[in-house]
C-alpha cells in the first residue's frame, strides 16, 4: 500500500479521535450536572500540553520507537475514554453523574495520553517519509490536511448519529438521542483510539537514532527561554499567550450556545436547523481552517508577519462579535456561518504564521525548543487561562435550565470580542518587527 496513503489514514484517524467530542462535549456535560465545569474540561487539555508532549518526546527519542509509543498512548487514551462512556451510560442520559470526580479523573488521563500523540504522529510521518526518500515539505501538507478532514468527519457523524428505542439511525432533525448530546461521543472517540492503536502496529519501523548528550535544560527545551532577552521575541511570546486565550473559548462554548436556542419559546427558533445541528454548523470552522492555510504564503509576502498577525487578531473580534449578534433564524444564522468562516483566518494566520516567524527568527540550535515554547505559550498557558476566564464569564451570565445553557450570551461574546480588540490594538502599537535586524 502507498506509504503516503497510509500516513494520510493515520492523520485522518488521529484527528477523528479528537473531533468526536471536542466541540460538542459541553452539551453532554450540562445534562450530566457538570455544566459549571465545562471550562475546566477544556483547560485540562492546556495543562497537560505543558508537560506531557515533552515527556513523551523524550521517551520517543531514547527508548520507544515513535509509532509504537503513538499506539500505546492511543490504547491508554481510548481505554480511559471508554471508561468515561461507561460511567455516562451507567447513569443514563439526562441524569446527573453520581461519580463526577471519577469521571473528571478518567477524562484527564485520557486527554493526558492523547495530546502527545499529535506530535508523535508528526514525528512518525516525518521519519517514514524521509526513510522512503520522499520530500517532507512537498508531501506532508496533503497528508496533514487529511487530519482536518477526519476531524470534520466525526463532527458530522456525532451530529447526525442517534441511538434510541428505534435503534441506530441518522437525522438532521430534532432528537435528544443524537450523539452530540450524549455519552456516545466518548464511545466513538474511544473506539477510534483503539482502532488507531491496532493500525499503528502495522506501520513501518522508525528506528531510534543516537543523539549527542544534552543538558537537562536542552532536553526540556528550557534554553529557548533565552529568547525573552530580545524585546521583539519577548513581546511576540507575550502576545502569543494573550491571543492563545481565545483558542479554546468557542470549542468549549459554541456548541452549548447554539444548542441553547432549542429552549426558546419561539417554535421557529427551537426547531431550526442550526439549533438542532450545532456540531454540523461549527464544522464550517474546520473547513475554513483547511482552506485558509493556502492563503498564508501570499498574505505573508504581501503584508508581512505583523499584518498577518493583526488579521488573525481582528478575525477573533469578528468571530466572537458575529456570535454575539447572530441567532438561528434565517438572517441570524448567516452571522453564525460568517463567524465560522473567519475562524479559519483567526486560527491559521496566528498559529501557522506564528510558527513560521519563530522559525525565521531563531538560530538553528534552538529552533525546535522555540517552537515548543510557542506551543507552551499559546496552547498551554494562554489557552488554559483563557478557558478558565471564559468559564467564569459564562457562568456569571448564563445558567443551565432544562439541559440548555441559557442567559445573556450576547454580553459574553461581546466581552470576548472586546478583549480580542484590546489585544489587537495594543499589538499594533507596540510590536514593530520591521525595526529589528
Amino acid at each position: 500500500m502507498n506509504i503516503k496513503f497510509r500516513l494520510a489514514l493515520l492523520n485522518f484517524m488521529e484527528f477523528a479521535v479528537w473531533g468526536a467530542y471536542l466541540t460538542c462535549m459541553g452539551n453532554y456535560l450540562g445534562s450530566a450536572g457538570l455544566g459549571d465545569q465545562i471550562s475546566w474540561f477544556y483547560a485540562i487539555q492546556g495543562i497537560v500540553s505543558i508537560f506531557m508532549p515533552t515527556i513523551m518526546g523524550i521517551i520517543a527519542d531514547k527508548y520507544i520507537q515513535p509509532q509504537r509509543l503513538l499506539g500505546l498512548c492511543h490504547l491508554l487514551a481510548g481505554a480511559f475514554m471508554l471508561a468515561c462512556f461507561y460511567l455516562g451510560w451507567k447513569a443514563g442520559y439526562g441524569n446527573e453523574l453520581p461519580q463526577k470526580g471519577l469521571f473528571i479523573t478518567l477524562y484527564t488521563l485520557s486527554v493526558a495520553f492523547y495530546m502527545p500523540t499529535i506530535a508523535l504522529a508528526n514525528t512518525t510521518a516525518f521519519t517514514i517519509l524521509k526513510r522512503g526518500g520522499l520530500d517532507t515539505v512537498k508531501d506532508f501538507p496533503p497528508i496533514r490536511m487529511l487530519g482536518t478532514v477526519g476531524f470534520i468527519a466525526t463532527m458530522w457523524f456525532v451530529n447526525c448519529a442517534t441511538l434510541g428505542d428505534g435503534g441506530f439511525s441518522f437525522t438532521l432533525g430534532e432528537d435528544p438521542n443524537k450523539f452530540q448530546y450524549t455519552y456516545m461521543q466518548f464511545f466513538v472517540s474511544g473506539v477510534l483510539s483503539i482502532v488507531l492503536f491496532l493500525y499503528s502496529l502495522s506501520l513501518p519501523h522508525c528506528p531510534l537514532e543516537k543523539k549527542p548528550v544534552q543538558s537537562l535544560a536542552e532536553t526540556f527545551g528550557l534554553n529557548a527561554f533565552k529568547l525573552f532577552k530580545t524585546k521583539k521575541m519577548a513581546l511576540f511570546f507575550i502576545f502569543s499567550a494573550l491571543l492563545g486565550m481565545s483558542l479554546q473559548v468557542t470549542n468549549g462554548y459554541a456548541g452549548p450556545f447554539i444548542t441553547s436556542f432549542k429552549g426558546s419559546a419561539d417554535p421557529l427558533v427551537s426547531s431550526s436547523f442550526a439549533a438542532n445541528n450545532a456540531t454540523l454548523l461549527t464544522s464550517i470552522s474546520q473547513i475554513s481552517e483547511a482552506c485558509c492555510i493556502l492563503l498564508i504564503p501570499f498574505c505573508l509576502r504581501r503584508f508581512g508577519i505583523k499584518g498577518v498577525m493583526l488579521m488573525s487578531m481582528f478575525a477573533w473580534v469578528l468571530r466572537f462579535g458575529f456570535f454575539g449578534i447572530g441567532n438561528p433564524a434565517m438572517l441570524g444564522v448567516i452571522l453564525f456561518i460568517l463567524s465560522c468562516i473567519v475562524y479559519g483566518v483567526a486560527f491559521d494566520f496566528f498559529n501557522v504564521s506564528g510558527a513560521m516567524f519563530v522559525d525565521s527568527e531563531c538560530s538553528p540550535s534552538v529552533k525546535a525548543s522555540a517552537q515548543g515554547l510557542f506551543m507552551l505559550m499559546t496552547n498551554g498557558i494562554g489557552a488554559t487561562i483563557g478557558t478558565l476566564a471564559a468559564g467564569q464569564v459564562v457562568n456569571h451570565f448564563c445558567s443551565w435550565q432544562d439541559n440548555y445553557l441559557q442567559g445573556d450570551w450576547s454580553t459574553c461574546w461581546f466581552i470576548f470580542a472586546g478583549f480580542s480588540l484590546i489585544v489587537a490594538v495594543t499589538f499594533a502599537l507596540v510590536f514593530k518587527p520591521e525595526r529589528s535586524k
